[in-house]
């Protein structure tokens, strides 16, 4: 099974975190299932940016992002070449090195 390695993150997983994934699932729902609470507001439905994720090695091996993705990117905080939402990034046979932002956009939030 390919091995996510996520970086420190304060809030998430302030040592860093290795965990397993089985091909197919995305990086939110790997993370959510080895308790990295990582932040999801729409439920995975690629309607915000909450779940952005920097893929720092592994990018090449996960599907090119859709449209609908790429537009979500483009206001996510903190913006990389290699940035996606991990709620549409599928795991592949490929180990990835992942960091999560400090910082999301969270409209629910922030305005409570």
């Amino acid at each position: 099974m390919p091995k996510i390695v996520f970086l420190p993150n304060e809030d998430l997983c302030p040592e860093g975190k290795v965990i397993e994934a089985k091909p197919g699932q995305t990086i939110c729902q790997a993370a959510l299932a080895n308790d990295i609470d990582i932040e999801h507001a729409c439920e995975m439905s690629c309607a915000c940016t909450t779940c952005h994720v920097v893929v720092r090695e592994g990018f090449d091996s996960l599907e090119e992002a859709d449209e609908l993705e790429e537009d979500y990117l483009d206001k996510a905080w903190g913006l990389e070449p290699d940035s996606r939402l991990s709620c549409q990034a599928i795991v592949t046979d490929k180990d990835l090195i992942v960091e999560v932002p400090k910082y999301t956009i969270n409209q629910v939030k922030e305005n409570h």
